[in-house]
Formats: C-alpha cells, structure tokens, sequence
C-alpha cells in the first residue's frame, strides 16, 4: 500500500494551517518517499536536514508550500566596467502535491518580476557574462534578469516497494536534470543578493522553455535523465516561449546521509547562447552540499561545485565554486569564492573572445530587524574583491577592482 505523503513525524517544522489538534507532520517528496526537504529546485536534491523554509498548508487532499522573498539592492561595482544601480530581485514559489493513482501528483510555480524590478539590461556585476538585454549585444559585467515565469510544472512519482519510486517531471518552463540546486534555492548561496560568476556553467538551464525528466529513486540515490531546450531565454523576459527538446543531460545523486548531498551531471545543450548560433556545449558538473542543523533553528550549509563548458566548435572553460551561509537567530553571515576561466569578457578588439583566468572572494552579513511569524525582514551589506589578470588590469582600472552591495531583503520563511 502506497506511503501517505504525510506520514512521519518531523519535529520542529512550522505548523501548517488546518492541521489544529493533530501531530505536526513532514511533507514527503514529490519524487519519492523521502522527506520533501531533501528535493530543491526542478528534480534536484540537497541534504536532508535543510531547513524546509516558507509557509505550509493542508486543504483536504492537497499539501503545499509557498515561499517567497523581495530585495531592494543598492548596487556599486568599481573600475570602468563597473557601474552604480538600485534593482530588486524577487521570487515566488507556490508547490502543492497530493494522492493519486497510488502515487502522488504534484504542481510547482516559480515567479519572478524581476523583468520590472530589476530591467532587461539587468545588473552591475562584474565578471559576470551570458545572455543578452536586446537580441543584438551580449551582457558582460552585467547579470541577466530572470523570467518572469520561472518554473510552470507537474511532477507525478509511483512508488516501487517501500524504499523506491519511478517519477515523470515536465515543465514549461522547467529545469532539466543538469548541474546542483539553483544558486537563488539552495541554502548556501540563497541569502547573497548577487548571482555566480559561475552561474552559465552550473546550474544556468534552470530557466528551459521545455522541459521532460524521468527517473528512478532508491532510498539515497537518485538517477534521472531529461530532454529540454538548451536555448537560453531569449531577451524577452515577460513571455513563455514555445517549447523544444533539442538537448539531452543525465544526472546521478547520492545522499549518504542526512547532511550531505552529492551530484554528478552532464548535458548536451543545442546553441545555448542566442549570439552563437551553430554553437553547442557539452556541460560536465559535480558538486556536494553539507548542511548541519544547529540548535534554536539556526543552520550551516555550504557547498563545493564544479562545471566544465566544452563548446562545439570551440574551447574548454571551468568554473569552481565554493560558498557557505550561517544563520543564527536574527544574524546570518554568508561567503562565496569562485574560479572561472572566461573567453566572453570582451565581444570585439584585441581582446575579443580571448580566454582569461578570473577569480572573485564576497563575504557578507544580514541583521533580520523585523521576525514575526513566517516574514523576516533583514538589513545587510556585502562586499567583493576580484582579480584579473594583468594583460586587461587596464581594463578593469585595477589588478583587484572591488565592488559592494547594501541591501533590504523581505522573505517568507
């Protein structure tokens, strides 16, 4: 007999509107019979013990969970290629899941309305390349907004015995199985208001227009393969683009225990950049996430990731990444460092397309002003230092250009 999706006891999870007069209990995977905090963004997983943050409900058959957050960023990245600006970046998540046909059927939605808030040109942020604002020019030293539907999808899983299950995932959009948790879910990177230099050779398809997954769960592992639109969103953040299936990835999860999490991946992606056409990549990723639950709900997450770019024609790039978020009581302080060898910082001249070794170190801290009940409200600032190679220093107005960010951020918790 199927496990009910609600069936063991969690202690310390948020009360969940309706549930008055009964045992509080966990809300079990969409994908398998596992606690739901072990699923992240798409079908990716991360340690068990991550904190399950937002606001939970029952009505009837149905169980879900919305959570959200909304910055107000002062923004101010130094040397020529830099710039000064005010966005806002923002996200709402709604998921809601439920019995049926012996397994469970779920529905996830991913909003952003980062196309108003934050601009078609984006952010300041330098050594940050992919996309485009207008269809014509590449963004370079800048961050791309995200859409503003970010995932529209359904997911339905049938168990196999008491410790397995065989799932189908489609979204439009979606994120194929390809790379870790996207940096704005997953707990170690979610609290830094800026995205990875790293970003478009990790976990960038978290946005495909296009999307199919199945997989197969077993207690802690996890395989899953996908088919989806390798193209990147185009500079029309405000729509949902006619779906694709022209790439193909593989993903292998393991989760040892209840703090790690482990992912290897690899995907085929047909021209993912609107400005390279004929211009394919093979994505190669790896990562592991450990998270340690401290006492009085704070939480330790950091993680170690890995992406390798091998464009078809063209070159091979890497990008590494190491990040780490602490959160107490009202303090959370967080660090990202990250390697990445980049051939798009420059689009023409003598440097056009030449492959340059970059490195930036951003470290951080929020004070939350207002708790009350599931809305935290926090102050924070962060600071980056980066580094260039000499042969552009002249560029970049400095060997070590140096940027910060002052931000207010609302979330639900």
């Amino acid at each position: 007999m199927p496990q009910h999706p609600m069936s063991h006891q969690m202690p310390g999870m948020p009360g969940m509107p309706g549930m008055a007069g009964h045992e509080m209990h966990e809300m079990m995977g969409f994908l398998g019979p596992y606690p739901m905090s072990r699923e992240a963004t798409g079908t990716s997983w991360q340690p068990d013990s991550s904190p399950m943050e937002g606001i939970h409900w029952m009505r009837g058959a149905w169980m879900g969970m919305v959570h959200g957050f909304a910055d107000v960023v002062y923004d101010h990245q130094g040397g020529p290629r830099g710039d000064d600006d005010v966005f806002g970046p923002t996200m709402l998540m709604v998921m809601a899941q439920r019995p049926a046909a012996r397994g469970t059927f779920g529905l996830r939605a991913m909003l952003s309305i980062d196309p108003a808030t934050v601009g078609k040109s984006g952010y300041p942020l330098l050594l940050q390349t992919g996309e485009t604002a207008d269809g014509r020019t590449p963004l370079i030293d800048r961050q791309h907004p995200h859409d503003l539907f970010m995932e529209l999808a359904a997911v339905y899983s049938h168990p196999l015995g008491k410790h397995g299950s065989v799932f189908g995932y489609f979204g439009l959009p979606g994120e194929p199985a390809l790379g870790p948790p996207t940096f704005m879910h997953r707990f170690s990177a979610m609290e830094l208001p800026e995205a990875p230099i790293g970003h478009h050779w990790l976990d960038s398809t978290h946005i495909s227009f296009g999307v199919a997954t199945a997989g197969l769960t077993f207690a802690r592992w996890k395989v899953e393969a996908s088919a989806f639109n390798g193209s990147e969103p185009d500079q029309n953040r405000w729509d949902i683009e006619a779906p694709r299936f022209n790439s193909a990835s593989g993903r292998l999860t393991f989760n040892p225990s209840a703090n790690w999490s482990l992912q290897a991946s690899y995907g085929h992606l047909k021209e993912p950049e609107q400005l390279e056409p004929g211009i394919d990549v093979n994505r190669t990723t790896a990562s592991v996430t450990y998270n340690r639950p401290r006492g009085g709900g704070s939480n330790w997450q950091s993680t170690l990731a890995w992406g390798h770019n091998a464009k078809d024609p063209g070159g091979n790039t890497n990008a590494v990444l190491l990040e780490s978020t602490l959160r107490t009581d009202r303090h959370t302080f967080f660090g990202r460092g990250e390697t990445a060898r980049k051939d798009e910082l420059f689009e023409s001249g003598a440097h056009a397309h030449e492959v340059f070794d970059v490195e930036k170190v951003s470290v951080g801290y929020i004070f939350d002003v207002v708790r009350s009940g599931h809305l935290a409200l926090g102050v924070g600032g962060l600071g980056s230092l980066h580094f260039v190679p000499a042969k552009i220093e002249h560029e970049y107005g400095s060997r070590r250009p140096r940027s910060f960010m002052l931000f207010v951020r609302g979330e639900l918790r």
